[in-house]
């Protein structure tokens, strides 16, 4: 019993922190506030994602706008009594997907003195040591799941958003990672970033080791 106890407090805190994790980034993005200490170098990976993010988003909003317009014109005592809980409920799924959308350009990867922090979405992130890199390059991986943004296998850990990542870190060997659910060990790290050519660069420069492609 205490071990489904445990679980369901796990599920139940990760959805609350979820939300307002949510909410977080949205107002960050309303106020252009991205998710970020001052020196740090920003990468950008929101470019994959953006397009169905907003399709989605585009279509809340007109499905809340048709709901609410077919149902004020409809004279019956059931239509009034739904029309507002579905109204805020519409609204609060519309809203809840923009601040999603928004977690991908407030909370970028970002490359600080000592290490490079690897995020997804509205809250996970995995931080690798410079100092642990052997060898980065542009490589493309896919894994499946189109909603899952994080997958590990055989030594090999894959930060979305999606399904896919196209810059590849190797590191000096099973290396443990710190991560906002736990602690990963792993020999590579695969990420996505809009300009995969850049970051690898952008690494070379900031300490890793030799051997860029």
């Amino acid at each position: 019993m205490s071990a489904v106890m445990n679980r369901t407090w796990r599920i139940v805190k990760e959805i609350v922190l979820l939300e307002l994790a949510i909410w977080r980034n949205l107002a960050r993005w309303i106020t252009r506030r991205p998710d970020a200490p001052e020196g740090a170098v920003q990468i950008g990976y929101a470019q994959l994602t953006a397009p169905v993010m907003w399709l989605w988003i585009f279509g809340s909003f007109v499905e809340v706008i048709a709901l609410e317009l077919v149902l004020r014109s409809v004279d019956a005592t059931w239509a009034h009594a739904v029309r507002v809980p579905l109204l805020v409920v519409g609204l609060w799924g519309a809203l809840w997907m923009l601040g999603m959308a928004g977690s991908f350009y407030v909370r970028r990867h970002l490359v600080l003195p000592d290490r490079i922090r690897i995020r997804s979405g509205p809250r996970f992130h995995v931080d690798v040591p410079l100092d642990a890199i052997t060898h980065s390059r542009g490589v493309e991986h896919e894994f499946e799941g189109m909603i899952r943004s994080v997958h590990e296998e055989d030594g090999l850990l894959l930060v979305g958003p999606g399904n896919r990542t196209n810059v590849e870190l190797t590191l000096v060997g099973p290396t443990p990672l710190v991560t906002n659910d736990g602690e990963r060990v792993v020999d590579r790290v695969g990420f996505w970033v809009d300009e995969p050519r850049e970051v690898v660069r952008l690494l070379q420069g900031a300490g890793q080791g030799p051997g860029v492609r």
